[in-house]
Formats: structure tokens, sequence, C-alpha cells
């Protein structure tokens, strides 16, 4: 293994370990916002103990949820960068490691026979997202999904006439059906177009970026405010016990769709909002940038 790997499979075991026991910045925002505006003592004692969960797991680098998720890389890999071919076992390794040292429970269970592979590798597991970039760096995404709120994700084959009614209508009902299931307050990412695997896949793209930041695009981005307003007015709370806050934020991602299908993909995140991305470039230096923390420390 040259040194370049050797700071690949580091890093990447780092970064798993950053989006373990570290929220980002933005959610730990959103969380402390729907707190202080609660009017409901039941919810406003959810949300602090919420926060003091998050502030415990990050002072004694301990998983946030005892769910630790499917781990699902996202990876934009630069086509000068000089290591290709050997980095998803590079990332695989990463994984085992993690898995053994932060530790995270073991999440890959065979569905034919219900052997867990006890190490959160498998067949098809991680799951890889790869984009080809210009460019010679690498940066990596790592997104823990849990498994709670995966359960309550969904796929609407809406046909092109409900348009953007039919839209809301879906990620209301999605988020009504959910109810506590989730873990509320939840974040919604939801994708259109594509096909029926596209729209799930732009739905978990959705997830990745910082609740802070709305669609550039002007009219996706008041959709997704309406959206969101109108989720909150279901009353679902944190935990399902009531409150104003059932949905920390709702972001859209879309793509072109064929003429005859209106595909809709929402997939629904826990309050524990995990992921952490870095870039590490042809020279092997490093930068993370989801969090500001020093991986030394990590």
């Amino acid at each position: 293994m040259n040194n370049l790997e050797s700071i690949i499979e580091e890093s990447a075991f780092k970064l798993i370990k950053v989006a373990e026991t570290i929220l980002p910045d933005d959610v730990v925002e959103a969380l402390k916002k729907a707190r202080d505006r609660e009017t409901r003592p039941l919810a406003k004692a959810q949300l602090d103990a919420i926060l003091k969960n998050i502030e415990i797991a990050k002072n004694r680098k301990l998983p946030i949820c005892q769910d630790t998720g499917t781990i699902i890389w996202f990876i934009k890999l630069g086509e000068n960068f000089p290591i290709r071919s050997k980095l998803k076992d590079i990332l695989i390794r990463a994984t085992r490691r993690a898995t053994e040292e932060i530790p995270i429970r073991p999440n890959a269970v065979n569905p034919w026979t219900g052997k867990n592979s006890g190490d959160n590798t498998g067949r098809y597991f991680p799951w890889f997202n790869w984009e080809i970039v210009q460019g010679d760096e690498l940066e990596l995404t790592v997104l823990p999904k849990g498994g709670g709120s995966e359960n309550t994700s969904a796929l609407w084959m809406l046909t092109p006439g409900e348009g953007i009614n039919g839209l809301k209508r879906a990620v209301i009902e999605t988020v009504y059906k959910a109810g506590p299931k989730p873990c509320p307050p939840i974040v919604v990412g939801v994708g259109i177009g594509g096909g029926a695997d596209i729209a799930i896949k732009l739905a978990k793209k959705a997830l990745l970026r910082p609740l802070n930041v709305r669609n550039e695009d002007e009219n996706i981005a008041k959709l997704e405010e309406e959206l969101l307003e109108a989720v909150n007015e279901l009353g679902i709370g944190p935990m399902g016990l009531g409150g104003l806050t059932t949905v920390l934020d709702v972001h859209i991602e879309w793509g072109h769709r064929h003429p005859a299908s209106f595909p809709v993909g929402i997939v629904t995140q826990c309050w524990a909002d995990r992921a952490a991305r870095m870039r590490i470039t042809k020279d092997g230096k490093v930068e993370i940038l989801s969090h500001n923390v020093n991986l030394e420390e990590v």
C-alpha cells in the first residue's frame, strides 16, 4: 500500500467517526431553534434530551445513536486523481475498521439467511455513489443512514397530470403516515424525475445539503419552504409527542423525467442527521468540509 492509499484509508475511517459522533453545526442549530421556539413542555423536554445526547456523544467520542446506520458513500472522483480502481477496496477497509474501532454496530444482514456479516460490509454493502468530475482531487461524503427512518421512506409514481399538487400531497401524506416512527424532528429529502431508482437516489442526495441552504432555483426554494410549513402543521412533534417541529427542513433535488412518468422519491432522515464530507488532494492533503473539527484529534 502506498502512502496516498494509507492517507485515504485513515482519513475515510476518521470521516466515518466524525459522522457517527458529531452532528454538523447546521443540524445542531436547527434543533436548538426548534427547542427555543417550542411551547409545549413535553416537546421541549424531548429536544433538550436530544441536545444533551448530542453533547455527550461529541465529548465522549461515542456514536450519537445505537443504530449507527447503513454506510453509504458519495464519491466525487477527479479524472486525474492518481487512485481510482483501488478506491472501493480502500473504503471497504475503512468501513471494517470503523466497525471495530469506533465501534459501530454491525448492520449488514443477509436477507436470505439473516446472518450478519459482522463488519458492515457485504454484497452491495456499503453502497457507493460515483461521480467522475474534472480535476485531480477526491471528495468523499459518508452518510450513515439509520434503519428506522429509512423504513418510512416512500416512492410515489405519480401521473404527470398530478404535477406539483400531487408532489405536495405525496410529501405531506408520507410524513403523516410516518408519524413517530422515524424519530422526529426529521429531515425530508425529495427527489423528482428520472425513474423509480433515480428519484430515490436524488432524494438521498438532497439530504446532504446543509439545513441552512435552500435550492438554488428560486421557485423550488419557495416550494421547500411551503412544504416545510405544511408538514409542521401536522403537529406530530419531537418523538411523535406533539409540538411545533415535526420536520427540521425539506430539501428537493430533481432531474428530467419521461413524459409518461412523474416519479417522486421521499427519504426521511431522523433528527440524527448524520453526514460528513472531506476533500483529499493528489498530494495527500486532507480538508474536512462539513465539520469544524481537527482530524488529527478525532
